[in-house]
């Protein structure tokens, strides 16, 4: 049943001059010019709820966007609550469902959403009262309903699922889980069991502890003034009672002594995503703020940066290079990424690594600097163009207490900025002998050549450290691996005597049932199957007379070679007996853990060249998780006999054809029965 899942989802208006322009030189810029911001009105009521209103005429609505300024919080064996908790609290109050609330909502053609640590509503001007009264229900009338949570729960973990198998998601998780610990806010990691164990309990505690109007900051932009805004905040937020709310405070981590390099082995990987990263301290009010967004877009903001034109342009390792130096009020980080070509994995991670010892060593050009001016000039002019700008700039000003004409004065700062600033920057905050170097790829492939740069720790999907294995006992070659596999499902005897199998297997799709139907007839080497969705046929995959088929909204495609292989191995019920007559060649590639149980790794390398990892249970035997470069991740849950041989009745997949995983039951599963030439064709 390997590949049983493998198709589901098939400048200036020109005019004449009379001089000529002499273009080697940039123009002198022009002085900056102090913005003129407009006003963002202010008020604070009694329960410490600080307002701020701007007025914009231009269209007759209004939102209305409720912040609380809290601390990071640490979740520990909750991880995942504060992620589904926006989701929670509009769930359904006192008076009204989640049904009703939504269908009131979309009965005046209004949004309202929430998260952990906001509220936003936005109606037109005719409805602002009434959006306020449904805003204000779910601020203070909260359910929280179990049946919610437990849809949640499930959704989380689902989404989780899929994250296991996405690199992005992977190195995103290794990234924070070395930069900051795994025992801090910004790097803990939820996991199935920390999101099973939230309850209700925990979701109503957050909510009484932290939704204050004391640390709430409210902004109301749109077609409304100043007094009427604080007639509808009084009506609505006043009686709020205000309560003193918890603060936390953490360590600030420390980058590495010395370059360290985390791995993580994604065997169906083809590129390698690749980060070169480091915490460091930077904040909106840091004196250094304006002089690291300049220094980071140069390095590696845009298209036109040293990274992106060195990575692509000129090596042609990747579609695109970039780095980041973040702000936040604790802590953040240093990041240049990419997703490059497997081969060149070592050569990228080098290329990054000189570009930003160059920038420290040599700085920057005073045509850069230019360029990068104009460009971070730009966009701040754009985001002027929305009204919420002005209000966010108030609220920030507040916040992280920033002088009173920090946004004002932006483009001036801005462009004072000179070269020997952004090179003073690039010493300080550059560090390209003290980075984590991390990679999710294909070990095999790439572990050796990342040992350059040092040695070479490997981590889990999840970002824990590889656990390590006694591999003393456990020395079997991959033709004696097969072997064991072949006796713990029943014997090679028992297993060559199948010949024929009718499976229906279904998963749950977002409250949807998506059924396949499949047979597989070893003797006329045949394989079919069929997807339903709602009872409607999606795709249909034939597999016979040499060659193999795909057809799905009226549409047929006969599939190339390196496809064909693969599927081939679908018209086997146990394709370990054919490994060797369909000219397989095995390879042994050791121990590994997979969700805590330890498999041996076994390389199935088809006539084409594509590989396939199977992991088989050192304990058991049996065949636990399956994957490749086209189909994804298979892992098989429960086994279960027929006519004496166990088969899996349970397998998800995470594939890269599908958006999401997928968790797969057998319905019906039937051995040796005949198989008409209907239902073959």
């Amino acid at each position: 049943m390997k590949k049983l899942l493998i198709y589901i989802f098939p400048l200036l208006l020109l005019q004449p001059v009379l001089a000529q322009v002499d273009r080697s030189t940039y123009p002198e810029p022009g002085p900056a010019p102090e913005i003129e911001l407009g006003d963002a009105a202010s008020f604070t009521l009694e329960n410490g709820l600080k307002v701020f209103v701007v007025e914009n005429r231009k269209l007759p609505r209004v939102a209305f966007s409720l912040i609380f300024d809290r601390d990071p919080i640490l979740e520990k064996d909750k991880a995942g609550m504060l992620n589904i908790f926006g989701e929670m609290i509009m769930g359904g109050t006192e008076n009204r469902s989640k049904d009703m609330l939504d269908e009131e909502i979309d009965f005046i053609g209004a949004s309202l959403s929430a998260s952990s640590t906001s509220l936003f509503a936005s109606s037109l001007k005719k409805n602002q009262d009434k959006i306020l009264e449904l805003m204000t229900d779910v601020l203070y009338n909260p359910t929280f309903p179990q049946e919610e949570l437990e849809k949640l729960k499930k959704q989380a973990i689902t989404g989780l699922a899929a994250s296991k198998d996405d690199p992005n998601a992977i190195s995103g998780r290794l990234t924070a889980a070395l930069n900051y610990g795994k025992d801090h806010p910004y790097g803990e990691t939820q996991t199935e069991a920390t999101i099973q164990a939230i309850t209700v309990a925990d979701i109503k505690n957050y909510y009484d502890t932290y939704f204050k109007p004391n640390i709430g900051y409210l902004a109301i932009v749109g077609d409304i003034t100043e007094e009427e805004a604080e007639s509808l905040v009084k009506k609505h937020f006043q009686s709020w009672e205000k309560e003193e709310v918890p603060v936390h405070s953490y360590p600030i981590p420390g980058g590495p002594d010395q370059n360290k390099v985390a791995l993580v082995d994604r065997p169906a990987s083809v590129q390698t995503v690749v980060n070169i990263t480091y915490p460091l301290v930077m904040n909106t009010n840091h004196p250094d703020f304006m002089t690291t967004r300049l220094l980071n877009y140069i390095l590696g903001g845009g298209a036109s940066s040293r990274l992106f034109m060195n990575l692509r342009e000129d090596k042609g390792y990747t579609y695109g290079a970039y780095s980041s130096i973040g702000s936040d009020k604790l802590v953040t980080s240093f990041s240049a990424r990419a997703s490059v070509n497997q081969a060149a994995t070592d050569s990228a991670v080098h290329e990054f690594l000189v570009e930003i010892e160059k920038m420290v060593k040599e700085g920057v050009t005073e045509q850069e600097l230019v360029a990068a001016k104009a460009n971070l000039s730009g966009s701040f002019g754009r985001s002027l163009e929305s009204p919420s700008t002005i209000a966010s700039f108030a609220i920030n000003t507040q916040r992280y207490g920033l002088p009173e004409d920090f946004y004002a004065t932006y483009l001036q700062r801005l462009n004072a900025v000179t070269v020997e600033q952004v090179n003073a920057a690039a010493k300080k905050y550059l560090k390209p002998e003290n980075v984590y170097i991390t990679a999710v790829g294909n070990a095999k492939e790439i572990e050796e050549k990342l040992k350059r740069f040092g040695e070479v720790s490997k981590y889990t999907n999840m970002a824990d450290p590889e656990r390590e294995i006694d591999v003393s006992n456990l020395t079997l070659s991959a033709p004696d691996v097969i072997d064991a596999y072949l006796e713990a499902i029943g014997g090679i005897e028992a297993a060559e005597k199948i010949k024929t199998a009718k499976t229906t297997m279904s998963a749950d799709v977002q409250g949807n049932t998506l059924k396949m139907i499949s047979i597989q007839d070893e003797k006329n080497q045949i394989l079919v199957q069929r997807v339903l969705m709602m009872g409607n046929e999606v795709s249909k995959t034939v597999l016979k007379d040499g060659k193999a088929t795909v057809s799905g909204m009226g549409q047929s495609q006969t599939l190339p070679d390196e496809q064909f292989e693969y599927l081939k191995m679908s018209m086997w019920i146990v394709p370990e007996l054919h490994y060797e007559t369909m000219g397989y060649t095995l390879a042994s590639d050791g121990v590994k853990d997979v969700n805590g149980e330890t498999a041996y790794r076994v390389l199935v390398t088809n006539p084409t060249g594509g590989e396939i990892a199977n992991y088989y249970s050192t304990e058991t035997g049996l065949k636990i998780k399956s994957e490749d470069s086209i189909t994804g991740v298979i892992t098989y849950g429960q086994y279960e006999p027929y006519d004496g041989v166990l088969l899996p009745v349970e397998l998800s997949l995470e594939s890269p054809m599908v958006p999401f995983p997928l968790a797969f039951k057998v319905d019906e599963l039937s051995v040796n029965t005949e198989i008409n030439a209907e239902e073959t064709n």
